[in-house]
């Protein structure tokens, strides 16, 4: 009896990841996840001549240090995070007074069905504090990158592309306003259909290896300046 009930919940779960409903069998909760990941990164601290990349699970997945082969590169992003997640979580960098801070945050709000107002309004007020917190790191945002719905698997953000390009639009006003560096990924990552190359996702959103090169690729001269 109770293999024909692990087999028929194996099943249920396989049958919702392909409908797009679990990106993960059994995954542990987001906020879970979060407090695990502000746990280590407390005693991980930040120095002043650290790089710093902060966002959600698309900069928790790269290797940035090997991609860059740079030691002093940090990875500090988690995943399904959002901008008020970051907010709450800043002072962990900002305290260190990195030298550079590279964000991108932000399609994780998208999927969430805030307006492009409500968004810049969020996202303005976390690059705020990251300035009043460490005035002297040089600050990169980059775009939120293109996403790819026919991969039919994010159902929260199918028909979100014109939201993301406004979104996109406020993130340089802000970078202008800011005195920040703003960084548009989409030349490097999408098609000409302004979808993210299916060579560089298997999912829609997140990106593959090749995916992770063209970022770095694209951004390499800001990381080495």
């Amino acid at each position: 009896m109770r293999n024909k009930i692990t087999t028929f919940l194996s099943s249920s779960l396989a049958a919702l990841m392909i409908a797009g409903c679990l990106s993960s069998p059994l995954p542990t909760r987001a906020d879970d996840y979060w407090d695990q990941k502000t746990s280590l990164f407390e005693i991980l601290p930040i120095g002043e001549d650290d790089i710093v990349f902060l966002g959600n699970s698309i900069t928790d997945g790269g290797e940035f240090n090997e991609l860059f082969h740079a030691d002093n590169i940090k990875n500090r992003g988690i995943r399904s995070d959002v901008i008020t997640g970051v907010e709450k979580r800043l002072e962990q960098v900002t305290s260190g007074h990195p030298k550079k801070i590279f964000l991108l945050i932000g399609i994780n709000d998208v999927s969430h069905n805030h307006s492009v107002a409500e968004l810049g309004r969020r996202y303005a007020a976390l690059v705020k504090k990251i300035r009043e917190q460490s005035p002297d790191t040089k600050l990169y945002l980059q775009s939120v990158m293109p996403i790819n719905s026919k991969a039919n698997r994010y159902k929260s953000l199918t028909g979100k592309e014109k939201v993301i390009k406004g979104f996109n639009r406020e993130i340089e006003r802000i970078a202008g306003e800011e005195g920040a560096v703003y960084i548009d990924l989409w030349p490097a990552l999408s098609d000409a259909t302004g979808n993210l190359k299916r060579e560089y996702t298997n999912d829609g959103l997140h990106l593959t290896g090749s995916g992770y090169k063209a970022w770095t690729n694209a951004i390499r001269s800001f990381v080495e300046e």
